[in-house]
């Protein structure tokens, strides 16, 4: 899958970012760009957070017969999933809020497919975060190589038999809506160590899903980061309340965090240490297609519910014109 630039191989990464549903269509867009472009084959690893787990999820699963972007298309503009999952799970005495949610993901998405499933495509992270290490917690599968899942402190143990729908709700799992993902040494044996472990959403460690691109084994040339999440905003009336003063410091971190994130690939790119980075906001006028297009993008909420006619288009729009700016001003090799 690697594109060939002046005879030499260079290795492409999409690291695709967190934001429910606003991010999946956000994403839908930067990949229609880059098939326009002719590169989306050309990627070779995929790192997913949350909403863009959704995202990479379906594009691995349905890559070799070009339906993906299709299907995931018709999937955000017709299904809202967050409410029935919150309510049926408080409801059901049998079955909690995140079965639900994984058992929705699977009946529209991924109709019981394994990690196993994902051979024949790129190389695939979803990614959550383990609350009783507090690392990053990656299913991996494709780039015909072994599934498996795990984190680096705990280790990475085969997972062929994995559902995708699962490793899916476990990466958007964000709380307080949904609970955590629970892991038993019977499912991941290193879990025996501290009894179980349990998965969150994967933004609360990395929301753009960074850290497994930089990985030596991954050894990428490029790197897309495509960020649909919600940048933290300026607000002309800063709140006392106690509990959004709690929602608000975790914005500011959150924040914080992803500063660190493009540092961090900035210096490593400049040391030659890593791949050359090309990321884009949502918020970012920079390649706006249309005037206003970055601030009606920002302006729809990161939940999971079903996205509108001109949600959509705005979207799609503004992600493949995001991408394509980035590309032609500073990696126009690759066109």
């Amino acid at each position: 899958m690697a594109i060939t630039i002046n005879g030499e191989g260079k290795r492409i990464g999409l690291a695709l970012s967190g934001g429910g549903f606003r991010a999946a269509g956000f994403h839908l867009g930067v990949m229609k760009k880059l098939h326009h472009l002719g590169l989306l084959d050309k990627i070779d690893l995929l790192s997913c957070v949350s909403g863009g787990s959704i995202a990479g999820g379906v594009l691995a699963l349905n890559w070799e017969d070009g339906t993906a972007l299709e299907k995931l298309e018709e999937y955000l503009s017709t299904r809202s999933i967050a409410v029935s999952s919150v309510i049926g799970g408080l409801l059901d005495p049998w079955e909690g809020r995140l079965d639900k949610l994984a058992r929705s993901y699977d009946k529209h998405l991924f109709h019981g497919a394994t990690l196993s499933g994902l051979a024949g495509g790129p190389r695939i992270y979803f990614n959550a975060t383990n609350l009783a290490t507090g690392n990053m917690f990656s299913f991996v599968a494709g780039g015909d190589k072994e599934e498996e899942m795990g984190e680096h402190e705990f280790e990475f143990v085969g997972a062929p038999d994995f559902p995708i729908a699962k490793a899916v709700a476990a990466s958007s799992a964000f709380p307080p809506v949904f609970p955590p993902l629970r892991l038993g040494s019977d499912v991941y044996g290193p879990a025996a160590a501290v009894e179980y472990i349990t998965l969150t959403d994967g933004g609360v460690y990395d929301n753009m899903g960074v850290n497994p691109t930089l990985l030596d084994r991954n050894a990428l040339d490029y790197l897309i980061i495509s960020d649909g999440g919600k940048p933290f905003a300026i607000s002309d009336r800063p709140t006392e309340s106690g509990s959004i003063v709690l929602k608000e410091g975790i914005g500011i971190m959150m924040e914080q965090i992803r500063g660190l994130e493009f540092d961090r690939i900035e210096h490593r790119h400049k040391a030659g240490v890593g791949p050359k980075p090309l990321w884009f906001s949502i918020d970012s006028p920079e390649g706006q297609v249309q005037a206003g297009d970055a601030a009606f993008a920002s302006s729809i909420g990161t939940n999971l519910k079903r996205l509108s006619g001109p949600e959509i288009a705005v979207l799609t729009r503004h992600g493949g014109g995001l991408v394509e700016s980035r590309i032609q001003s500073y990696a126009p090799e690759l066109n």
